[in-house]
């Protein structure tokens, strides 16, 4: 976690595609507070073997801005959006969790939080498109479809990185 002079509000940085490294450098250059958690990765190729780091939440930086430098982290077109942060405590509590578990060096794997009920759509293969609930959050490995006008619902059997939650 980068740290610097205190003050500002939590900002979750959403930002374009492949600039989350640029956009934490940017903020690194303003002297702003951030963190973007980073995990090794091995990808082998014909040609050999690369190892390299990528973003744990791709898309994603964590950073705390003063209300008089939020335009600057616009400036360079690599932030999408600024999501505020409404539950500080909590949030630097997770963030701290994050930080610890980067730091160990542990094999991560990020899924969807999946809760029963919450709206999921379907995201690939041929049920591509569809959008349930899901069933049981202990083990969302189904979504039910409704089928309204029956009062009857449709178990699907869908891995969870199959599913994307929506709004």
């Amino acid at each position: 976690m980068s740290t610097a002079a205190a003050g500002g509000d939590w900002y979750v940085c959403h930002t374009r595609p492949r600039c989350e490294k640029k956009f934490a450098a940017l903020l690194g250059a303003e002297a702003l507070e951030h963190y973007l958690p980073l995990v090794s990765s091995i990808r082998r190729y014909p040609s050999g073997t690369k190892r390299f780091t990528k973003p744990l939440f791709p898309g994603y930086v964590f950073a705390r801005v003063p209300a008089s430098g939020k335009s600057r982290i616009y400036q360079q077109e690599l932030l999408a959006r600024a999501i505020t942060v409404d539950d500080e405590p909590t949030f630097l509590r997770q963030l701290e969790d994050v930080r610890r578990i980067v730091a160990t060096g542990v094999e991560l794997t990020v899924i969807p939080l999946l809760t029963r009920g919450r709206r999921v759509r379907v995201v690939g293969g041929p049920l591509h498109g569809l959008e349930g609930q899901v069933d049981d959050s202990s083990n969302p490995l189904g979504v039910v479809i409704s089928v309204d006008v029956l009062r009857q619902g449709l178990l699907l059997k869908v891995a969870a990185e199959g599913l994307v939650a929506l709004p």
